[in-house]
């Protein structure tokens, strides 16, 4: 017979709901994790339990209740991750692959999706963290927690894996094509604004180097292919190229800071800058992100533009994420097929 194939899609994850309570417990889950928060036991837990969770969910609430007004009173993440879930698996018999989806914080849980999983009895399971580029605190962290999970199971199946999809074909043809509804000539300048990272996390990458002694801004290669910023770097001359743009009219920027010793330059102070500068039009893609979420549709639609108006600017016009586009699944589909061995059976 058929090997069956079991295929889970992780996204990052959401709070149950907007609610005080439920943001603080998004948070508590997110901010504890080791790889996210890198710091010793006794320094994360008074920092994320002791402040951050106490002092900043009431604060977060607000902005996620703003979010789930965008998203039709629930979470744009959560919604476009189940979509995708549905498109994907419409182009595979359910008989042959089954596809699930799970949050690596809150819900649905790896925990609960992927007990389903262990109960289904597949023959290969597919992990596919929707993170189209490396980092130890979103792919790393999602994987690691997977192989935790399927690590205790007493049958463990064939385990095939994503690491980082930025440079396929169908998820930067989603990129290009969510553009097509703007005339990148009618914007000042244009902003490939990425997630941030602390630079400590993207040095850990080079056991005998630092980030900096690296040539991340022009170039991939084996030694930096799983950089964060090489990677987010390497995406935007990808779509760069595809939109025909100069490299005079787009900048690699990142978000979504706490700190200033943060992987720069910062998103916001280019926004600032260019204000200063007398731009009035400036079109922003996050191309880290697949799923509209509260980094892109608060983030960089709302606060942004605050702040471009603030110093000076007229427009900040945010380019919508992948979401549902079909050829972001054709990608998801052809990583999964890569990862199914044609005609073997059991």
């Amino acid at each position: 017979m058929i090997a069956k194939t079991g295929v889970l899609l992780i996204q990052l994850g959401t709070p149950n709901s907007p609610s005080t309570l439920d943001v603080a417990k998004y948070l508590g889950e997110f901010l504890n994790d080791p790889r996210v928060v890198d710091l010793p036991w006794p320094a994360r837990r008074f920092l994320v339990n002791g402040i951050i969770v106490p002092f900043r969910s009431p604060k977060s609430a607000k902005i996620y209740r703003r979010l789930w007004e965008l998203g039709g009173g629930q979470s744009p993440l959560l919604s476009h991750a189940e979509r995708v879930r549905e498109l994907l698996q419409a182009r595979f018999p359910k008989e042959e692959v089954v596809v699930e989806m799970a949050m690596r914080y809150r819900n649905p849980s790896m925990g609960s999706v992927l007990e389903r999983m262990r109960l289904a009895n597949y023959s290969r399971i597919v992990l596919i963290p929707l993170f189209p580029q490396y980092a130890s605190a979103s792919t790393g962290s999602a994987i690691a927690k997977a192989m935790d999970i399927i690590g205790r199971w007493w049958v463990i199946p064939e385990i095939g894996t994503v690491s980082q999809f930025y440079d396929e074909s169908g998820y930067l043809d989603a990129v290009v094509d969510r553009a097509k509804d703007y005339r990148l000539d009618d914007y000042d300048h244009i902003l490939f604004s990425y997630h941030g990272l602390p630079e400590r996390q993207v040095d850990k990458v080079y056991p005998n180097d630092l980030c900096a002694g690296q040539p991340c801004e022009t170039e991939i290669n084996e030694t930096n292919r799983f950089c964060y910023k090489a990677a987010c770097h390497a995406t935007t001359r990808l779509l760069a190229a595809r939109l025909g743009l100069p490299e005079s009219r787009c900048t690699t920027s990142f978000q979504s800071r706490l700190n200033g010793k943060w992987i720069q330059p910062y998103s916001d102070k280019l926004v600032e800058e260019w204000a200063a500068r007398g731009a009035k039009r400036l079109l922003i893609f996050s191309p880290a992100f697949v799923a509209d979420c509260l980094e892109t549709l608060i983030e960089v639609g709302e606060e942004y533009q605050a702040l471009f108006v603030k110093h000076g600017g007229d427009k900040v016009q945010l380019v919508p994420s992948c979401n549902d586009h079909p050829r972001f699944v054709d990608c998801l589909e052809k990583l999964v097929r890569e990862r199914i061995p044609a005609g073997r059976e059991r």
